[in-house]
Formats: structure tokens, C-alpha cells, sequence
């Protein structure tokens, strides 16, 4: 599986509900009528992010597709159609975004996080070390593993979502944000 993250921040005169009641309303639309190789969309409000709004409020899109073929359907489907008045409303009233692109490593992806955990893998460590190391708190946790793709983001290489905060085990060091639920 593979996400399509996009992060993004309202301009300052509209109303976080009245933002994030156009978001739902672009989610419904996509969900509605969903493109080739789209599985579904998740979006949540975050803080403290460096990559989005200089780490002030945004909000993180996930946009959960079969693989890499599904990429250019979502694009075009997400401005055209039934979408596109959805899409263009709410376009109109971010100041901002950035997006990266993620592969699901370890896990499942299921509801919205309540917690996100970003990091770098440690210098030296090996990527299947990384694996066996998170293995067992992605299995208790019915957490799921994202890694970035052909570095492709402006975020961590990692993601860990869960629905609590947790600690990860040394020597990876998190930057944890909290995530409230916004779609579905």
C-alpha cells in the first residue's frame, strides 16, 4: 500500500471548523466517487510538525492507494467530476501545503491515528535491524510503519502511527505529534 501525504494549513480569516468542514466535504466527495486504485483517505489536525505551517496548526491527508498506478487517477480525479467544486473550495481556502509520498512497511493501515511518531533511521542501523526492532511494538499496537519513498517529502524518512502515544525503543528518536481525527 502506498500514501499520497499531503499537509496543509488554512489561511488565518477562516475558522478551523469552517476549514475542516471543507475538508470532510472534499473526502465525502473523493470517497464517493473514488478513482482507480483508491483505497480510501484519512485527514487529522496536528501540531508541532517543522515541515508544516513552520509547526504551527495543519492538517495531514492521507491518501491510501493499491500502488504507484493509482497516483495519477487521484490527481486528476481529486479536480474534476463531482470533486472538483469540493476540491476547489477548499484549495481556496489553505495558505498552504506540501506532501511526500510513503510506503506502508510494517502493519496495517487502519482508522486515523491518534499519534504519529516521525523519525530517521539511525545512522549504521540497517533497514531490516529497523524492522525486527519495531516488529513487535507495531504488532501490540496494531500500529502501522510508513516509509518515505525515493525521498520524496520534506518529512522524516518514518512514520509510526497508533492510536496512543508511545516510546519507541532506542536509539530512535521521535518527534510524536498528536493527531485528532477530522476524516473519516
Amino acid at each position: 500500500m502506498l500514501a499520497y501525504v499531503f499537509w496543509h494549513w488554512r489561511r488565518p480569516e477562516v475558522s478551523a471548523a469552517a476549514y475542516e468542514a471543507l475538508q470532510r466535504r472534499f473526502h465525502a466527495a473523493l470517497q464517493a466517487a473514488p478513482p482507480p486504485g483508491f483505497t480510501g483517505s484519512r485527514s487529522v489536525a496536528i501540531a508541532g510538525a517543522p515541515w508544516a505551517a513552520g509547526g504551527g496548526e495543519a492538517y495531514e491527508d492521507w491518501y491510501l492507494l493499491d500502488g504507484s498506478a493509482g497516483l495519477d487517477p487521484l490527481n486528476a480525479a481529486a479536480v474534476s467530476a463531482s470533486r472538483q467544486g469540493p476540491h476547489d473550495t477548499a484549495a481556496a481556502a489553505a495558505e498552504g501545503g506540501t506532501a511526500g509520498l510513503y510506503l506502508l512497511r510494517l502493519g496495517a493501515a487502519g482508522d486515523p491515528p491518534g499519534a504519529a511518531a516521525w523519525f530517521a533511521k539511525p545512522a549504521g542501523m540497517s533497514y531490516a535491524a529497523l524492522f525486527v526492532t519495531l516488529g513487535p511494538l507495531v504488532h501490540t499496537e496494531g500500529a502501522a510503519l510508513w516509509g518515505r519513498q525515493m525521498t520524496l517529502g520534506p518529512a522524516p524518512e518514518f512514520c509510526l502511527h497508533t492510536r496512543r502515544p508511545v516510546t519507541l525503543p532506542a536509539p530512535l528518536v521521535p518527534l510524536t505529534l498528536t493527531c485528532r481525527r477530522i476524516w473519516p
